[in-house]
């Protein structure tokens, strides 16, 4: 089953535990944010007070204010693409101060993963889910409920990132040395 606008908003928001994105990627074509990404490459100043303002920042302190918990594992290949770095100095120092757990997974074999490195999806609760699809460009196609899935691989994909990948803060400092 397809999950668009306000179905996948309410759709997401009714988990009760946690939810878990393995992303795969080294861009995504959000067209929200081209005007934000310009900028980042154009090497203007990072805008903390409208960045820290985000409908997603709002929903996961919502979430963890709640005890709900939200993490992500980004699969990441060096070196960095450009939209990479925007998306860790531009999103996630600020998604991590709003309670998301984050980490990076750093691999030069995506193949020896013990899990496929090609495939993003989001596990609610140990119950569903959703797989995100998109072109070779990372723009999105649609994302899919999968309903005959085999939730236990998906947990086993999410427990192997999880353990493999570096606390974002831990990464980041890496980084910057």
């Amino acid at each position: 089953m397809r999950l668009e606008g306000d179905a996948w908003r309410e759709f997401f928001d009714a988990f009760k535990d946690y939810a878990f994105r393995l992303e795969t990627l080294p861009v995504y074509g959000v067209a929200s944010e081209d005007e934000e990404f310009r900028r980042f490459l154009a090497g203007e100043p990072r805008p903390d007070e409208e960045l820290a303002d985000s409908p997603w920042l709002h929903r996961v302190r919502r979430f963890t204010a709640t005890g709900r918990k939200v993490e992500r594992v980004h699969v990441v290949t060096p070196p960095l693409s450009d939209y990479l770095r925007y998306e860790m100095e531009w999103g996630y120092d600020f998604n991590i101060l709003a309670g998301e757990d984050v980490r990076i997974l750093e691999t030069d074999s995506p193949a020896d993963l013990p899990f496929p490195a090609h495939e993003d999806f989001w596990l609610f609760d140990d119950e569903q889910v959703v797989l995100m699809r998109y072109e070779d460009d990372g723009t999105q196609i649609d994302r899919i409920l999968l309903e005959d899935a085999d939730v236990g691989d998906y947990i086993s994909r999410k427990d192997a990132a999880l353990r493999m990948g570096t606390p974002y803060e831990q990464y980041r400092a890496r980084l910057n040395t």
